[in-house]
């Protein structure tokens, strides 16, 4: 058997990092805050649909209300504030997110995302080498790729 024709096609992690660019710092935060006006629209809606929910409770039940409709009122009111909590955590994420954005200098490289690609390997390779490949992108043109293809 020849081994020197052996080769194996395996998956690896690629890294994509983007250097920052006037464009790039533009395009990042319009998409932040979009996000983050998302999320405001989500916090609005959450309230409505509280204040709806309780309102509904109230018109159902007897007057003054009882323990019951009032643990019901409580519970809504606990459901709404966690749901406003982990929004409110997501929009501060985001808005440091876009405070880190706003303080990159340019030609700086920064990481953009993580995707999976292919590759061969045969008898010989340094494997090591061969996983360890990133792809440097200006405004979203690849101007670099790095490591042992």
């Amino acid at each position: 058997m020849d081994v020197s024709n052996q080769q194996l096609l395996l998956k690896r992690v690629v890294n994509v990092k983007a250097i920052v660019t006037p464009v790039w710092k533009e395009e990042m935060q319009q998409h932040l805050q979009a996000q983050i006006n998302q999320l405001d629209q989500q916090l609005q809606q959450l309230d409505m649909q509280g204040q709806r929910a309780i309102s509904e409770i109230q018109k159902q039940s007897l007057q003054p209300p009882g323990p019951q409709t009032t643990q019901q009122i409580e519970n809504i009111q606990l459901q709404i504030n966690e749901k406003k909590s982990e929004l409110l955590e997501q929009k501060n994420q985001l808005l440091q997110n876009l405070q880190q954005v706003q303080i990159l200098e340019l030609d700086q490289e920064v990481n953009q995302f993580q995707m999976e690609g292919f590759f061969r390997v045969e008898v010989g390779d340094n494997l090591i080498s061969k996983m360890q490949v990133e792809i440097v992108m200006r405004d979203g043109v690849v101007e670099e790729i790095r490591g042992d293809l």
